[in-house]
């Protein structure tokens, strides 16, 4: 019941990000771009921070250091690229980006409903792992889903969708990551060691996420202030260090 409590209490967490959107609305895009530069580059920190620093160190530890774990580890990678690839264009963490296509409002719904699922799944088998991993994964979920959920709100905004409506889609698209818990918490009872298996995949997500969604926003700009590169390294670093102080809770 504990790991259910945490779980189920972690995800609504998450879903409610999607909220966050709507804080957007009274910001000059100069200025909402400024800011999900931050968070983007406080997310990379968070998301590699947990691989290098709990579920690498897990995943070898349960699965041991050997071809297997590297083989789940590969096939995060590949399943987050092909959640990229078919369902939807990409993330969009930069909505007044126009570097790539942006996904129409149907499509990054669904592919964002697919994405929660997944991150719910995620983020329950941590939780079964134990507790502090659980709560390093949920933080570097947030953490990349905050900058996530702006950019999909504004996907939804400008594709003329009302306020209302655009915050109602994007909670219930949010509220999968519900159903995800709930499916891996029920696997976990009937397939032992299923929450462990998952923890290397989890890796290999991020390491995806972080690797080629992220970073490349960082890079966007052709003329960036030696400030503004600064102060994205620091964010970088700083969640980095917030996943490492979770160590000392465990």
């Amino acid at each position: 019941m504990k790991v259910w409590a945490w779980t189920i209490g972690s995800v609504i967490a998450i879903s409610l990000i999607s909220l966050v959107g709507v804080v957007t609305l009274s910001l000059n895009k100069t200025k909402l771009k400024a800011i999900l530069l931050i968070l983007v580059s406080f997310a990379v920190g968070g998301l590699f921070g947990d691989v290098f620093i709990h579920l690498l160190p897990q995943s070898f530890e349960a699965l041991g250091v050997n071809l297997k774990t590297s083989l789940y580890i590969l096939a995060g990678i590949f399943i987050f690229f092909i959640l990229e690839k078919f369902i939807r264009w990409r993330h969009c963490h930069v909505p007044v980006s126009k570097e790539h296509i942006h996904p129409v409002a149907m499509m990054n719904l669904v592919g964002d409903g697919v994405h929660n699922m997944l991150d719910g799944m995620i983020v329950a088998a941590s939780f079964v792992v134990s507790v502090p991993i659980g709560i390093a994964t949920t933080l570097a979920v947030i953490l990349h889903e905050i900058p996530q959920e702006i950019g999909d709100f504004g996907i939804l905004i400008y594709s003329g969708i009302t306020v209302k409506k655009a915050l109602f889609l994007n909670f219930i698209s949010a509220l999968t990551a519900v159903v995800g818990a709930i499916i891996a918490l029920i696997l976990e009872s009937r397939i032992k060691g299923f929450a462990m298996y998952l923890l290397p995949i989890t890796a290999g997500g991020f390491l995806y996420i972080g690797g080629s969604d992220l970073i490349p926003e960082l890079h966007k700009e052709d003329h960036v202030k030696i400030s503004t590169s600064l102060l994205q390294l620091v964010a970088i670093m700083l969640g980095i260090g917030i996943m490492a102080l979770l160590v000392f809770v465990e």
